[in-house]
């Protein structure tokens, strides 16, 4: 059996190799081949290009290398063409994946896509394009098949790896003690974004917001966990102007330090998900730029009223959410004091955090490999 892999970026080779791993459990000699990162080509599969040549982020990064990624994925096509695996499965990066299983479907290769696309989100008539593409969506939250549903696409749901990797029960004493946190002082997380873009536009206003918190509550420390050394740099900078704020800040580590936080403060993302996954009761904002949002509102049709990922999935404002001028240091600031005064809020919140963990706890790489044999054995049938 061969089943072939794209994957774009860093979240999406986690989960190639994780899904590699589920099937050759079920098949064990099985072979993989396609685009994958370090963690793929330990697993196993033969990456013909690494996931550096398909990463590119931003609108204006796009367009220049649209000439470069579309040679890629005609390149890409003709060699699966050549050689026809049993199936195909794009992992996330929709805009370069969803091409590519068009052209194999039509060829008669079964394709998988996993990870929705954001179609419930904007951009809605894409529906139609993911309908003709993908033999089978793999669905990271239930309200996502929910809308496939609707739309009378095939979709299956699989669950979330975040959930699998985390303890339903964090050991919150065990993450301060590690951490250093001592004594009963309470702990707010600070996350403005995993994104230059992101350490942009809410560095400077969380930074604020933690230093009007601060001369409010003395006793309340801060940290501030980055995804790399250069962002940590920029969020030092926006710290370093306030100058009775202390905040530790590190890089990596996220999920041990929402651990251990009373609270936190976070941008609209992933994040979000891993705060409720860690039990830890939030405030969240988010902020793009004019040009981005009329875009998105006015051409890919975003209709959402709730945005963060726990009120997504509960489908109610479970945590207070701040976008775009709403955002304000002080609105930041005082929500999160404002919870904090609010120990029955807080353990609302915290129970449920672990109902949503339990929905999404799900084995969801070994869904997802079942899922993928499904369709290969549907189709040898």
């Amino acid at each position: 059996m061969e089943i072939g892999l794209v994957a774009a970026e860093a979240s999406g080779d986690a989960l190639g190799a994780a899904l590699i791993d589920a099937i050759r459990r079920r098949v064990p000699g099985a072979s993989f081949g396609g685009v994958g990162g370090p963690l793929m080509r330990a697993a196993g599969c033969d990456c013909w290009l690494g996931i550096d040549e398909l990463s590119v982020m931003g609108l204006t990064e796009v367009l220049a290398h649209l000439p470069r990624l579309w040679r890629l994925r005609r390149k890409l096509a003709g060699r699966f063409l050549s050689q026809p695996p049993d199936a195909f499965v794009g992992i996330d990066a929709p805009d370069f994946n969803l091409g590519l299983e068009r052209s194999l479907r039509r060829s008669g290769i079964p394709t998988v896509q996993y990870v929705s696309p954001s179609v419930w989100a904007w951009r809605h008539g894409r529906i139609r394009f993911i309908d003709a593409a993908c033999d089978r969506v793999l669905c990271l939250f239930p309200f996502e098949k929910q809308y496939y549903d609707a739309a009378g696409v095939e979709a299956v749901y699989v669950g979330h790896p975040v959930a699998d990797q985390m303890p339903v029960l964090p050991d919150r004493a065990g993450a301060r003690r590690r951490l250093g946190f001592e004594g009963p002082d309470y702990v707010v997380a600070l996350l403005p974004g995993s994104r230059q873009s992101e350490v942009a536009r809410l560095g400077g206003i969380f930074a604020e917001a933690a230093a009007m918190m601060r001369a409010e509550r003395p006793a309340l420390r801060f940290i501030a966990p980055m995804v790399n050394s250069r962002l940590a740099d920029r969020f030092a900078a926006e710290i370093a102007r306030y100058s009775d704020l202390d905040v530790r800040i590190l890089v990596g580590a996220s999920r041990e330090c929402l651990a251990a936080s009373d609270l936190a403060l976070v941008a609209s993302g992933t994040a979000t998900l891993e705060a409720a996954l860690a039990r830890t009761p939030m405030v969240v904002a988010y902020r793009i730029g004019r040009i981005s949002r009329w875009v998105a509102v006015n051409i890919g049709g975003l209709d959402l009223k709730r945005y963060a990922l726990p009120n997504l999935i509960t489908g109610r404002e479970l945590v207070r959410e701040f976008m775009m001028e709403k955002a304000t240091p002080s609105a930041l600031s005082r929500a999160l004091l404002d919870l904090l005064d609010d120990p029955a809020q807080r353990r609302q919140a915290s129970e449920e955090f672990e109902k949503i963990h339990q929905v999404l706890r799900c084995d969801a790489s070994d869904r997802a490999a079942a899922a993928v044999l499904d369709l290969i054995g549907s189709r040898r049938g």
